[in-house]
């Protein structure tokens, strides 16, 4: 920071001539202009969380003239000096109770909350997605995972430990993105299955089976078209496989998931099995019914063999959970 200018002194000197007085209206145009070339030096000279302060001086001023679109953008940028505050004090290995980025944090809110005021949803989506991948980047796939709902929600759909929230927030908003809404979903299921919490992985992949086969534009007997195949594909691997890791009892197996393991029954011909046949092909199925007998069987040289064979067909998260199989059934 220059040492010859000092920069609290002007800007409380730009705020004290934002004040109401008596007969006189404050410059607030003015005081923006000040406040975003306070931001701007403070920028400059690597004082991030200063030029937040200024950026979000700079909104206060934006939200007094009614210029909405620029109030975000401040606030964004607010957020934004905060998070990198952040990750510099985190870089030099200093103590910190994370102020920075719960400052971040506000902004960010902020700023969907105006966005969602604003009448707009995908501004305010992109402001989730902005967020959830700052918390990644700070080791907080929990928090995450909820901002990447509530980006799911704003662009079309749903849901986690808030889940029941965005869920009756969906059911209030237009589906008008649903292949951005399904992206959205799966990085919530990435980061339940980070956490290992494979339930709640299970539940949204299922969430996301019944609205691609809902939203792909097909009966269920036909084969859906484009982006939505691959979506169904990866959402019946991955519910397989954490199926297998999860081993409900017959008694606590919920519908949706006992008809998903029916499929790969061995002497089973039903329409579904068909279907998903059809889907997958040929391979990948009589894979994925050789891995569910031989879990349900405790064949473990048969699951070593398997696995060989499968992990080329799958993603490195799949191949993830297939080790964990692999892991749970060797204990055993």
């Amino acid at each position: 920071m220059d040492r010859n200018t000092d920069y609290i002194a002007l800007y409380k000197s730009t705020a004290a001539g934002l004040r109401k007085r008596f007969l006189k209206k404050p410059n607030v145009a003015e005081g923006r202009d000040q406040f975003a070339s306070l931001a701007k030096n403070l920028s400059q000279q690597d004082c991030p969380s200063y030029a937040g302060f200024c950026s979000l001086a700079q909104a206060r001023c934006e939200h007094g003239l009614g210029n909405f679109p620029s109030e975000i953008q401040c606030l964004v940028d607010a957020g934004r000096y905060f998070v990198l505050a952040e990750k510099q004090t985190s870089d030099l290995l200093c103590p910190s109770y994370q102020e920075n980025l719960s400052a971040a944090i506000n902004c960010y809110e902020h700023a969907i909350k105006v966005s969602v005021d604003s009448g707009e949803p995908s501004l305010a989506a992109l402001n989730c997605q902005e967020l959830a991948a700052v918390l990644l980047d700070f080791k907080k796939p929990g928090e995450a995972s909820i901002y990447y709902q509530r980006a799911a929600v704003l662009l079309d759909f749903k849901k986690p430990g808030e889940a029941s929230i965005y869920y009756q927030r969906a059911a209030e908003l237009l589906l008008q993105n649903p292949i951005e809404c399904l992206q959205n979903m799966k990085k919530v299921a990435s980061c339940k299955i980070n956490e290992e919490d494979y339930e709640g992985a299970l539940t949204v992949l299922t969430e996301m089976q019944f609205m691609a086969q809902e939203r792909g534009g097909v009966a269920d007997s036909e084969k859906p078209l484009g982006i939505y195949t691959d979506i169904l594909i990866h959402c019946e691997v991955t519910r397989v496989l954490l199926l297998m890791i999860l081993q409900p009892t017959p008694q606590r197996i919920r519908p949706e998931h006992a008809q998903t393991l029916e499929k790969y029954a061995w002497h089973n011909n039903s329409e579904d099995q068909n279907y998903i046949l059809e889907l997958m092909g040929f391979d990948l199925f009589l894979l994925l019914q050789s891995l569910v007998m031989s879990c349900q069987s405790n064949e473990i040289d048969e699951l070593h063999a398997l696995q060989t064979e499968i992990m080329p067909k799958l993603g490195q998260e799949q191949n993830e959970l297939l080790n964990n199989i692999v892991e749970i059934y060797l204990k055993k």
